[in-house]
């Protein structure tokens, strides 16, 4: 990046064997910021050719090249050098998040030391990998259980967290021994671009990670259906993982999928009342709502809800909207046109449907894309903002009379990716965590991470789990190894 992004675009090109190059046919893509409306960076804009020799090199890599190879320590050592150089770049890489991504430059940052911190857990996995062992088959058999490396690996990743979600899935596939072909949102693909400079000087075998800037339509269809590629780990909308999903069965690759959600907050009358109201605006606040973990729906029990409505509402008149690199702005802007239009279209349809705008429900009159907070309240479960994902700044309050009916109400939805509780009671939080059809429960927080404790979702909301100490096993195969001692002990044919 240079002193002035807003003037000097950064430059981005493919990765692809361990060369930096230009797209097969020349092509390129601007991107501009949501917030200040200029161009921000222009990349080298790959095709299916430069996805189909992409594809190759990870190939090549993993059938012939040393990475598959290495000792975990080895490559758990080249997994630490990035943590430590990623650290040592967070400035520039933040700035980079927020001029693509629209959020504030505080959490770019924060994203950006979060990334670093799966990197350094990763690298432990790499050496902790392993299989199994019998000795208990009898006395002339063991049975030994390899795990090796799945193989060419397409990862896929999203524009509302760029660098954390490819720090979610590359190096727990690096752990593993794997390849891979990386293709960030075409919107948001500065940071990893970044990381490639970054893992290139950390000493990646060349091919090992090759990164493609380009557009899903294009580039995505060859990495999800390319029958030399052995697994696919996507994160996007629950629409594109289907039609993912569909176009990798062709082929029968393994896939990891994190999807969409419609994450509920759970308050009862007896809850902390300040954290549950402040973690109620942050939960629908935190990245301009575009996030998959957003609390976009929150249930509060009927002898509290107007009262508690109330402080919402005033408390999300007290959040900074505006310009993302400026210090104390909490809210910045929708990365995407097509984002904001759909956030619009969602509050209008949710006014006609009769539910009430409580706060906001308008596109803010500056340069830049942004939204006001939103609440809407009156909200019933028949109406589609209590179901369906909204992915911006807008909160749907409904109401609930017993725990039985807050279950109902929390499990009403196609995903089940977080939910949380708020009671002092904690068996009231348990009794609910149990019930609850979803990958992650917080009691008495929310939107909390860490890289030991496994992510994803029940039903729309994906397949299979990111992070945790199995995270690696993901991108492996097992193998079982069947070994006889001595002489043949059972004879089919007479002797």
């Amino acid at each position: 990046m240079t002193s002035d992004p807003l003037t000097s675009p950064y430059r981005g090109r493919l990765l692809i064997g361990g060369a930096w190059v230009d797209a097969d046919d020349g092509g390129t893509l601007e991107r501009w910021s949501p917030a200040h409306d200029k161009l921000v960076a222009v990349y080298a804009q790959a095709g299916v050719a430069d996805a189909q020799r992409a594809i190759a090199a990870a190939r090549e890599a993993f059938d012939r090249g040393p990475w598959p190879h290495m000792k975990g320590a080895d490559r758990a050592r080249v997994l630490r050098q990035v943590a430590d150089a990623i650290l040592a770049r967070k400035s520039e890489l933040a700035l980079m998040e927020s001029l693509e991504n629209g959020k504030p430059l505080a959490q770019s940052a924060a994203e950006i030391e979060a990334a670093a911190d799966l990197w350094q857990y990763a690298a432990t996995l790499a050496r902790n990998l392993h299989g199994d062992s019998y000795n208990t088959l009898g006395e002339n058999t063991l049975g030994v259980v390899l795990r090796e490396p799945i193989g060419v690996v397409s990862i896929i990743t999203p524009w509302n967290f760029p660098f954390l979600i490819v720090s979610q899935k590359l190096p727990f596939a690096l752990a593993a021994g794997c390849t891979t072909v990386v293709k960030p949102a075409e919107v948001t693909s500065g940071t990893t671009v970044m990381l490639g400079e970054i893992l290139v000087q950390a000493g990646m075998p060349a091919g090992a990670v090759n990164i493609l800037v380009g557009r899903g339509s294009v580039v995505g269809e060859v990495l999800v259906g390319h029958p030399d590629v052995d697994m696919l780990s996507f994160t996007g909308s629950t629409a594109v993982g289907k039609q993912a999903v569909a176009t990798s069965a062709r082929t029968l690759k393994k896939v990891s999928m994190e999807l969409g959600g419609k994450n509920p907050q759970i308050i009862f009358p007896d809850c902390d009342w300040e954290a549950a109201l402040d973690a109620t605006v942050f939960g629908i606040y935190f990245n301009a709502g575009q996030c998959c973990n957003s609390g976009s729906r929150v249930l509060v029990h009927e002898s509290i809800a107007e009262r508690f409505v109330a402080h919402v509402v005033e408390r999300s008149k007290q959040v900074q909207v505006g310009d993302p690199l400026q210090p104390g702005v909490q809210v910045g802007a929708i990365t995407t046109d097509k984002q904001l239009d759909t956030i619009l279209s969602h509050i209008e349809a949710a006014r006609a449907a009769g539910a009430t705008i409580a706060l906001g429900g308008s596109r803010m009159a500056r340069t830049g894309m942004f939204v006001e907070p939103t609440v809407v309240t009156g909200v019933t479960p028949d109406m589609a903002i209590a179901k369906e994902e909204v992915f911006g700044p807008v909160l749907s309050v409904l109401t609930f009379k017993t725990l039985d009916e807050a279950i109902a109400l929390a499990n009403g939805t196609l995903y089940g990716l977080s939910a949380a509780v708020w009671s002092r009671d904690f068996s009231t939080c348990l009794a609910a965590a149990r019930r609850i059809k979803a990958g992650t429960v917080w009691l008495n927080t929310f939107l909390e991470g860490h890289a030991e404790l496994p992510f994803g979702g029940f039903r729309e909301s994906g397949i299979g789990r990111e992070l945790g100490r199995f995270a690696t096993e993901d991108y492996t195969e097992t193998k079982t190894v069947h070994m006889h001692l001595g002489e043949r002990t059972e004879w089919w044919l007479p002797r």
